[in-house]
């Protein structure tokens, strides 16, 4: 990620919030001072940045209370706009997801503010894990008693991403029906990719579709992916709309057909 500029915007939106005025009815009295709320919604891997961003913004506001609540960014989307619970920051992993399923009704803006890339995560014990590569992975996951776990793709953009990058990969690679196979391995489907950190820790999986950033930040060993399949490259922008995956739409019964493109986070209030 590119963390300075991702890190700077959201602390000016943070900014803003304070700016603006009430950050709405959360407020309780506390030795004659007023004690505010600040309410954010962010998608999983954005867990660790907005945990330092938190309180860097706690020295300076002290008097603001933060509560964060980590989820699939569709999953935080859905909080807002059919449990309409009370949320003053909202970041995604996928911007589309404000743009789709939150403006205009409780958004008025869409800040992009960084990049990403698929990667498959893994730990020395992992089946395979002496003689996978960038070119073999598919090979690897399709043997019967290796384990590999990816999000929902209905609550978290990561997942229909992971289905997007089978699909990138079986054209890739030019193996057929690579895309079906690797999709009917599901018993590990969590409803957000950092859900399923603790089953790789454990060995319950052996490897995990998940974001760099996140595999990163969890000192993970990791397979790069070709940048034609990892959904990183904005000059790749064309051939990535080639993958599509059907997911929920706004309304209940409703679905909306998600293209490839180059991942890219965004923050709203």
């Amino acid at each position: 990620m590119k963390k300075n500029i991702g890190c700077a915007i959201i602390v000016v939106t943070l900014a803003v919030i304070i700016v603006m005025g009430p950050l709405g009815p959360c407020q309780s009295e506390n030795k004659g001072m007023t004690q505010e709320e600040l309410i954010i919604f962010h998608a999983g891997s954005l867990s660790v940045p907005f945990r330092e961003i938190s309180a860097l913004f706690q020295k300076e506001h002290p008097e603001i209370t933060i509560k964060a609540e980590a989820a699939g960014s569709r999953s935080c989307a859905r909080k807002i706009s059919d449990l309409h619970r009370e949320c003053d920051v909202m970041g995604s992993a996928d911007y589309k997801v404000i743009a789709n399923l939150l403006m205009p009704d409780h958004a008025d803006f869409n800040i992009r503010f960084a990049l990403n890339e698929m990667v498959i995560a893994y730990k020395d014990r992992s089946l395979r894990s002496d003689t996978i590569t960038t070119q073999n992975w598919p090979g690897i996951l399709f043997k019967e008693k290796v384990l590999f776990g990816r999000s929902d793709r209905n609550l978290d953009p990561c997942g229909y991403r992971t289905l997007m990058v089978f699909q990138l990969a079986q054209n890739h690679y030019g193996i057929d029906g690579l895309a079906e196979r690797l999709g009917k391995k599901d018993k590990y489907i969590r409803p957000k990719e950092t859900d399923l950190l603790a089953l790789l820790e454990v060995g319950e999986i052996d490897y995990l579709f998940i974001y760099r950033s996140v595999a990163v930040q969890h000192g993970l060993k990791m397979i790069l992916l070709p940048n034609e399949i990892n959904l990183k490259s904005p000059a790749l922008a064309d051939s990535y709309r080639l993958a599509t995956v059907q997911v929920t739409g706004k309304k209940l019964g409703e679905s909306i057909v998600r293209k490839g493109e180059p991942m890219v986070y965004s923050v709203t209030i």
